[in-house]
């Protein structure tokens, strides 16, 4: 499912073999989260898919090349950013092309540090072409 949502080699990425991952179910004994070392890497959503948190979003960005699953934007929205607040189009200054409305990506800062991840709320075309709107409604911000 991590390889179709995110492309080639995101799930040996996310759940690498031999490492021991823990599932949390609901009461009803569905999936909801993935969880290494205490961390959770993703939520199983009932559309059946991912929701990335932060620990995930780290092992994607360090598993794929640069722009791939990232929208980019500079100091100005950093502070917000990693406090957990939405990425606006206004201050994207980069963004995968493939991206799409709906995809789970990772927000970083221009030198590359995972600020974020969320859910792109706008196509990457219009993430680079808008002067306002929500580019990503934040999930989680890195806190570190």
């Amino acid at each position: 499912m991590a390889d179709y949502q995110f492309g080639a080699g995101a799930g040996a990425a996310l759940f690498p073999p031999g490492e021991a991952i823990e599932i949390r179910r609901s009461s009803s004994g569905r999936p909801r989260q993935l969880v290494a070392d205490g961390n959770r890497l993703v939520s199983y959503g009932v559309d059946g898919r991912f929701t990335l948190g932060i620990a995930g979003g780290r092992r994607l960005a360090a598993a794929f090349d640069r722009p791939r699953c990232r929208v980019v934007v500079g100091d100005d929205s950093e502070p917000f950013v990693r406090d957990g607040k939405n990425a606006f189009a206004k201050f994207v200054s980069k963004v995968d092309p493939e991206i799409r409305p709906g995809d789970e990506v990772l927000v970083v800062h221009e030198r590359g540090d995972l600020l974020a991840v969320g859910r792109a709320e706008l196509s990457a075309d219009a993430m680079a072409d808008f002067d306002s709107g929500m580019a990503v409604k934040v999930r989680e911000g890195v806190d570190d």
